[in-house]
């Protein structure tokens, strides 16, 4: 029976399952990992535990804590990460692409950058991706995300004056309707119960059962709250997993 330990590769994302058998691990340490055509740099979430995993499913292994020269490592690909950014936000501007930049990402092996963007239409970046590849010797992704993404790599404070749900801990976006505003007695003014992002409040699902059990004459239950996470997932990380 195999050793499984959860591994976080960035504040407020999913926890994937990794396979630790023959190492010793703690919540907080810093781990290198195998990911997909590389390897990644974590931190153990949870402790390791005895877990029966499905023979199908297989899983990837921890390679070593993290030392030294892996943190020294990660901190220079940081300041690749800032001279990137400012790269590419200049080419940006040189071939007048409708796009905003919203983060640069080195995978840890320095085996590919991925850039982070936000447009309402379809860019033609194939000279800008030339150019970078060109110029930073990796291979190039660029990944179109929407406005909820680009608020939770930002950050901010929202209208409670707390950091923003999305960027402080929530690991996934839940489906929030306006139904759910509705059932709370909510003003259904746009700036009342919008984010900076543009969309209705993730807070707006957290006490939602609860007003929906005390209509139907029930005692409810409360879904959460502010600083409650959300589970963490299993899924197996994929190359370039934020």
């Amino acid at each position: 029976m195999p050793m499984v330990v959860g591994v976080r590769f960035k504040r407020a994302c999913k926890v994937y399952d990794f396979d630790c058998s023959g190492l010793e691990l703690k919540q907080g340490d810093t781990v290198i990992v195998e990911v997909e055509r590389g390897l990644g740099l974590g931190t153990v979430a949870y402790n390791p535990i005895n877990a029966d995993t499905n023979p199908a499913r297989k899983l990837k292994k921890v390679v070593r804590k993290a030392d030294a020269v892996d943190i020294e490592r990660n901190g220079f690909n940081t300041e690749r990460e800032n001279e990137a950014f400012r790269i590419c936000r200049e080419k940006i501007v040189q071939y007048k692409l409708p796009m905003k930049l919203i983060r640069v990402e080195y995978m840890f092996d320095s085996s590919k950058a991925i850039f982070y963007f936000t447009s309402d239409t379809r860019v033609d970046f194939r000279e800008l991706v030339k150019d970078l590849a060109a110029g930073f010797h990796t291979r190039i992704e660029m990944r179109q995300i929407g406005v909820r993404d680009e608020a939770k790599m930002i950050g901010g404070l929202g209208p409670c004056g707390r950091e923003l749900c999305c960027s402080g801990f929530l690991s996934d976006f839940e489906p929030v309707t306006i139904k759910m505003a509705k059932d709370q007695n909510l003003a259904l003014n746009p700036v009342k119960i919008s984010g900076i992002c543009g969309r209705l409040m993730c807070c707006l699902s957290y006490e939602h059962a609860m007003y929906r059990g005390e209509k139907k004459g029930g005692s409810g239950c409360g879904g959460g709250g502010c600083g409650k996470p959300t589970p963490p997932a299993n899924d197996l990380p994929q190359e370039g997993a934020s």
